[in-house]
């Protein structure tokens, strides 16, 4: 399940009023209570958004920051009462992109969230980041592995459908009417599309981790954002 913000946050009743005000608002919002419960919700759902709190009873904001970044550039704001500068300091070089006080104001914070929110989503639409993949839609550029490919029209034209419906079984019907736009093309003629798109952007062709093959139905792009532990 997809939602707006993830609230990672210990105090039950500033957690739950925050979420409650957020959702009424049309911010979808779900609340983890922990360490353990917010890498859980990662692990199940996606969300385009983290307001971390610091002090956890299971492990710190700053461990769940690290952790994300490895594998995310999701927007991640802290909110704590810890108000040294080390702490301000800490957790946007290990990639925070703001801190916030508490206490805080409802109407302030759903502000700033949906700014980010909304210019997030724009650069989501404008460039796709993966690991080690890179795909920049308005340039036409394709990356991996710190290597630029060159990729034929319809190589890209398949790599941009498959990215922009990740995550979800894709039939060859389906790629044949919505990216070659002709429901005659062969499976042949797919085949060594996909396998050519392998040969660039995986690291083991032979062993994809992007392009995967559904037996018999179709393919997936895998791309999940972030894993549990």
């Amino acid at each position: 399940m997809k939602y707006d913000c993830l609230l990672v946050e210990d105090d039950k009743l500033l957690g739950e009023s925050t979420c409650e005000y957020f959702n009424a608002f049309g911010v979808k919002t779900y609340r983890a209570e922990n360490y353990q419960s917010c890498m859980e919700f990662l692990y199940e759902h996606e969300a385009d958004l983290i307001l971390l709190d610091i002090n956890l009873p299971d492990g710190s904001g700053f461990d769940i920051c690290r952790k994300v970044r490895e594998t995310s550039e999701i927007p991640i704001l802290f909110i704590s009462a810890r108000t040294g500068d080390t702490d301000q300091l800490l957790a946007l070089s290990i990639g925070g992109d703001d801190y916030i006080q508490k206490p805080y104001s409802l109407s302030v914070l759903l502000a700033k969230v949906k700014v980010i929110l909304n210019r997030y989503r724009k650069s989501a639409e404008d460039i796709f980041i993966h690991e080690d993949l890179q795909v920049d839609f308005m340039r036409k550029d394709v990356t991996s592995a710190g290597k630029t490919h060159s990729l034929k029209s319809m190589e890209y034209k398949l790599l941009a459908y498959f990215v922009k419906n990740r995550n979800r079984e894709i039939t060859k019907d389906e790629l044949f009417k919505s990216v070659w736009e002709d429901s005659t093309t062969s499976d042949n003629t797919l085949n060594v599309h996909i396998r050519r798109l392998r040969e660039k952007i995986e690291s083991n062709p032979n062993e994809p981790k992007y392009i995967q093959s559904i037996w018999g139905r179709g393919y997936i792009f895998n791309a999940i954002e972030v894993s549990g532990q």
